[in-house]
């Protein structure tokens, strides 16, 4: 019997080949920061309706400033202190900085006559209350905050001070002033620890004895009353140069709970810079790195009223610290490599600051770019 041929069967149509879908390092940081993004649109085009109404304007400006000035520069003063209790809870950390902050801003309102800022302020060119505002000025605090927010720990002394200095002289002597912070607190920590290393390393042995806990507590007040010192004019100077009764309490009373914020977020994305630098979280090391920069700040603090960059100062500090560890302990060639790594990256971004904050000082102040023409064309 012949053989029946079989019938093709149906033909199964193909399916398209399933392309994975590749996301762009871009892409994920746009949607995991989508709502912050959203945020800081909305900040920026409510800056730009509010900055015609002065009385309105200087709140929403320091209101923006504040926070994002106590944010970016929580790494300097807080982020050792957040770094080595993490056991703690973060309510007793607010209440022991907070009250220390009122403390401070008080003295300064009451001794100074309505000036919060210990006289960082008097200086020429800051002198003068706002009577009126550009756009970028209620708009560069919004770009601190998303450069605290991408790590990026930039200068809020020239970011925020340098859109309202009337002159260049004025920004020459804060960058000045600035620099040699940086090179003292870098050498100071560099001698230091080149010194040191071994004792430090012998101390910071085994489990820390309670009375450690005790002087970082103390040491980390000071260092913050001897910052706020410096830094409160970057967050005074949308507000008038003497503020009454309640400008005073508003003024208190919206930095404390920012700090409250700020605790219990452990420091937010900044604290990074902190935690990857080495044995910050030991409580010993904290209150070594704590103390040296509290003098360093101090010193400068009574030098004269010319505000300055603590951020430069902390920088400086922190690459000579990771520096001479390195060199006293001869470590590998590849360890260099990445101290000076992270160095570099630390310099290139208080650079990024500086530059972005003389480039908005350019574009709103018309006294330094008729200063900038007579330099280049006469």
């Amino acid at each position: 019997m012949a053989k029946t041929k079989k019938k093709p069967g149906p033909v199964m149509l193909a399916k398209p080949h399933k392309f994975t879908k590749r996301y762009s390092l871009a892409d994920v940081l746009l949607r995991k920061e989508k709502k912050f993004l959203y945020f800081i649109a909305f900040s920026l085009i409510a800056a730009g309706v509010l900055y015609p109404y002065p009385s309105i304007a200087m709140w929403v400006g320091f209101a923006f400033a504040g926070y994002s000035a106590i944010a970016n520069d929580s790494i300097q003063t807080i982020g050792t202190f957040i770094g080595s209790n993490e056991d703690k809870k973060w309510y007793w950390q607010w209440l022991f900085m907070g009250l220390i902050f009122v403390f401070t801003v008080t003295y300064s309102w009451i001794v100074f006559e309505g000036d919060v800022s210990y006289q960082r302020l008097a200086t020429p060119g800051l002198d003068k209350t706002p009577t009126n505002f550009v756009y970028l000025q209620l708009a560069s605090p919004i770009i601190l905050l998303l450069l605290t927010r991408f790590r990026i720990p930039v200068s809020t002394t020239f970011m925020l001070l340098s859109v309202f200095t009337a002159t260049s002289g004025t920004i020459l002597s804060m960058i000045n002033k600035s620099i040699a912070g940086y090179f003292v607190a870098f050498f100071s920590a560099l001698v230091i620890y080149l010194i040191l290393t071994k004792v430090i390393k012998r101390f910071i042995k085994g489990e820390a004895h309670v009375s450690w806990t005790v002087a970082q507590w103390v040491i980390s007040g000071f260092l913050w009353y001897t910052w706020l010192a410096q830094d409160l004019a970057n967050i005074a100077v949308y507000l008038p140069r003497q503020l009454n009764i309640y400008e005073f309490l508003v003024f208190t009373g919206f930095i404390f709970f920012g700090l409250g914020f700020l605790f219990y977020k452990k420091g937010d994305k900044i604290q990074n810079i902190i935690n990857e630098k080495s044995e910050v979280r030991d409580v010993r090391s904290a209150t070594i790195i704590d103390l040296v920069y509290a003098i360093i700040l101090y010193f400068f603090k009574e030098v004269n009223n010319i505000p300055m960059s603590t951020t430069w100062v902390f920088v400086g500090l922190l690459a000579g610290r990771e520096l001479g560890m390195r060199l006293r302990a001869h470590d590998s060639s590849v360890k260099f490599a990445k101290t000076f790594n992270l160095i570099g990256k630390d310099i290139l971004s208080v650079a990024i600051g500086l530059i972005i904050s003389i480039i908005l000082a350019v574009a709103i102040n018309p006294v330094i770019q008729q200063e900038l023409i007579n330099f280049f064309f006469e």
